[in-house]
């Protein structure tokens, strides 16, 4: 029970590290500067667990999360201290070109797609070794100050919801 719960965790972070970068590329592909709304994303974020649901697995005792400009790129990076005291480092670098990217530090997801959805609004397909794990929804507030991701998903066999929120710390 205990791997169980560790696991669960797991792919609950990774998921909400994975949706949160920003886009360096428009909705038809095409290469753009990074606006305003893509600037509310970048900088460090840490969990709310007061303002968070977790309907399965146990929540983390902390964990922060910081966004990086590296070109046209984004450098997502979460470190996480689980509920049973664990430490898990979790990173990749993102667009929102439809096409899969490479994730560093999970066993749970070792690929995401991602899409903007609305303004301050995108959605990540997560996989692993091929086969869809979950799907997550970043919304960032009007005024840049609070994340919200919900994810939905599987690991190993066990269904997984929760609603995540985060204060932008600096």
């Amino acid at each position: 029970m205990h791997e169980r719960s560790r696991r669960l965790l797991n792919a609950a972070l990774v998921c909400a590290v994975l949706i949160s970068a920003p886009a360096s590329t428009s909705a038809a592909g095409q290469s753009s500067d990074r606006d305003a709304e893509d600037q509310l994303l970048l900088g460090t974020w840490t969990l709310n667990l007061e303002k968070s649901r977790y309907a399965s697995g146990k929540p983390p005792r902390r964990q922060t999360r910081t966004y990086e400009a590296r070109g046209r790129d984004v450098r997502a990076t979460v470190d996480t201290v689980t509920a049973d005291g664990r430490t898990l480092h979790v990173e990749f670098l993102a667009t929102y070109d439809s096409q899969e990217h490479p994730v560093t530090g999970s066993v749970d997801a070792d690929m995401i797609k991602m899409k903007k959805t609305a303004p301050r609004t995108s959605e990540a397909t997560l996989s692993h070794a091929g086969k869809v794990s979950g799907v997550a929804k970043r919304v960032i507030s009007a005024d840049g100050r609070t994340l919200t991701i919900t994810y939905d998903g599987e690991t190993e066999g066990n269904q997984l919801h929760y609603i995540s929120v985060y204060d932008k710390t600096k």
